[in-house]
């Protein structure tokens, strides 16, 4: 084979699946830690002349980020025609300016680190703000995979009554997408000022909403209180218990059971990151498109001149 997927161990499920879709073979890193903390990396030797894609999580980027620049290099070192990076959750988008003197800009950053390391980049559903586009911090190829059409599909085998709720104005273009592919209606609460501090949020129709189970939607999901007073907000108005719908499934510390404290009947996220409980949308079909894009551009034209 031509082409070798390198799996770090936390999304070997998701890697296989897009593996089989790339006609790849997987060559798991090797990742061992010394006493000290210090990586050592280790790789299939035979990578001479193929197309690398490495598929990361950087759910914790701070703890692997290392250890990914280490793999980059080295399968250029043995070889590699090509070295591209699936990393299905993109950190360090949201601090793309300067909040506070002195404060890093980490988004551009982070971004000029990862260039330095591979060709391109696939990533899904990136947290973009300021830069809209992948390409206005990045200067090597990307990806941006949109999770809606799959998380659409899913409503539609599974909640087939839903309505979907948005927490926030911002959500409103994204979860009417989904909507709209799953066929069901939306809406997305309002923020109300009652004062200089007191802010209650409020369901623009909830009569419309009666008889349909809620699907609270969120792109990335980490300490969890949006959803969790999105979750209370619903419950006073008496409808039916809501599902949490999570492109990200980020969950710092307990926010996976304070969501199911807080009444939400189940919690589903794709696989951009790892969590057993909720994984249950894989990405590996539409990450496999955007890849097979890629590598055609990085793949010489085999046409007689």
């Amino acid at each position: 084979m031509s082409r070798v997927l390198i799996p770090f161990p936390d999304l070997q499920p998701l890697a296989v699946d897009l593996a089989a879709r790339l006609n790849a073979r997987v060559a798991p890193v090797g990742w061992r830690r010394f006493p000290d903390g210090e990586s050592l990396v280790t790789l299939d030797p035979q990578l001479s002349g193929v197309d690398v894609v490495v598929v990361a999580g950087l759910r914790n980027v701070d703890s692997v980020a290392l250890a990914l620049r280490f793999v980059a290099e080295t399968a250029r070192e043995l070889g590699a025609r090509s070295v591209g990076l699936v990393a299905p959750y993109l950190p360090y988008m949201r601090q793309d300016t300067r909040f506070h003197p002195g404060e890093a800009i980490s988004a551009p950053i982070f971004a000029r680190f990862l260039e330095q390391s591979v060709d391109w980049l696939v990533t899904v559903d990136p947290h973009l703000h300021r830069n809209p586009r992948l390409d206005g911090l990045f200067s090597i190829p990307t990806r941006h995979v949109a999770a809606a059409p799959a998380m659409a599909a899913w409503v539609q085998a599974n909640v087939p009554d839903a309505i979907l709720i948005g927490p926030d104005s911002e959500s409103a273009q994204w979860v009417g997408d989904i909507a709209a592919r799953a066929q069901v209606p939306f809406q997305v609460l309002a923020k109300i000022r009652e004062g200089d501090r007191a802010v209650r949020v409020s369901l623009p129709d909830p009569i419309a909403a009666r008889g349909r189970t809620p699907v609270v939607v969120d792109d990335i999901v980490s300490s969890g209180h949006t959803m969790i007073e999105t979750l209370k907000h619903l419950a006073t108005l008496g409808l039916l218990p809501a599902t949490c719908l999570v492109t990200h499934a980020v969950f710092s510390e307990d926010a996976y059971e304070r969501l199911l404290t807080a009444g939400a009947q189940r919690v589903v996220s794709t696989d951009t990151i790892a969590h057993p409980a909720c994984n249950a949308i894989g990405m590996a079909p539409l990450l496999a498109v955007a890849c097979e894009a890629l590598l055609a551009e990085r793949t010489p034209s085999l046409a007689a001149p």
